[in-house]
């Protein structure tokens, strides 16, 4: 665990600092509270170097809002040094925090290698931080950039990209377009799918899905018939 500095470091620092590596997740998730709380300088480090391996999700959670509550120029330059870690959890929580912080300046650090991660806990991160942080002249980038995901993984990993493609906007008509015209049925689906989400939020994920596969099935010249 990374050291507080010296200068800054007390008994309660001590104590906060160990209680973020107790055995109970309640434990750890008030100590991630309490720094967050009353943020002191000497703990970001602590906090960003928990995050790789924090096991509960609550608890993750809270260190991001913790690190959410110091200056974004004191997290982001180390928190943009977790995407380079070997450690999947680090990358995918330092995207997540990220997004969080909001600061555009960290852009540049969201590269094509993370939108098409092999984790797919990382990439669906960089997804939404990339939405979130991209700026309007690379948003088409990006979302030609998403596009190379199409039917990736399991229902939770195809939401998670239609959501990021719906948050561009209008942007992503013609990338979903050109998928609804692909070859591959699989593709087809989740584009159509993702359409319907754009032009109808409320739509449930998964009855578009299943509409989608049954226009696919079906062919175009039978389309209309899915709506006897």
């Amino acid at each position: 665990m990374v050291p507080i500095n010296s200068t800054h470091r007390n008994s309660q620092d001590t104590r906060l600092i160990d209680a973020l590596a107790a055995g109970n997740s309640s434990t750890r998730l008030k100590a991630a509270l309490a720094i967050g709380t009353r943020p002191a300088p000497g703990f970001v480090d602590v906090l960003v170097e928990r995050c790789a391996i924090e096991p509960d999700f609550f608890v993750r959670d809270m260190l991001t809002w913790a690190l959410t509550r110091y200056p974004s120029e004191i997290t982001v330059s180390k928190l943009r040094a977790e995407l380079r870690s070997r450690r999947p959890q680090a990358r995918s929580q330092a995207l997540h925090t990220l997004s969080k912080i909001g600061d555009k300046n960290a852009w540049p650090a969201i590269t094509r290698s993370l939108l098409r991660d092999s984790d797919d806990e990382v990439a669906r991160s960089a997804w939404r931080a990339a939405v979130v942080l991209a700026p309007e002249g690379e948003r088409e980038w990006l979302a030609g950039e998403l596009a190379t995901q199409w039917g990736r993984g399991d229902r939770d990993v195809r939401l998670s990209l239609s959501r990021a493609l719906v948050a561009l906007g209008d942007v992503i008509e013609p990338i979903l377009r050109a998928a609804m015209a692909s070859d591959d049925p699989t593709v087809r689906a989740h584009a159509s799918a993702t359409r319907r989400l754009l032009h109808d939020p409320d739509a449930g994920f998964d009855l578009a899905v299943d509409e989608a596969r049954r226009v696919v099935a079906l062919g175009p010249d039978r389309k209309e018939e899915t709506a006897c």
